[in-house]
């Protein structure tokens, strides 16, 4: 199971246990958010993201690519390993 922390004001998640498919989504949809909200750059921290999927890993690369597109930046920090 994978949790969020959101820091709505600078911009910035922080992700905890499990990125798998449907744990990207939900990391995608508050980027999206964010995003939509006026942060032209997003910060994801995965430092307590102890495993992480291909697919789920998949899903974050894509969004980064969505966001340099429309000119924004998806940083992700301490991405883990996959399994």
């Amino acid at each position: 199971m994978l949790r969020e922390t959101v820091d709505r004001r600078n911009g910035s998640i922080r992700a905890s246990g499990r990125l798998t498919l449907a744990g990207a989504d939900l990391l995608r949809g508050t980027a999206e958010s964010l995003h939509g909200n006026g942060h032209v750059r997003v910060v994801l921290d995965l430092r307590d993201v102890r495993v992480a999927d291909d697919a789920g890993l998949e899903v974050l690369r894509g969004l980064g690519q969505e966001f340099a597109a429309r000119g924004g930046e998806l940083v992700v920090r301490h991405a883990p390993v996959t399994v």
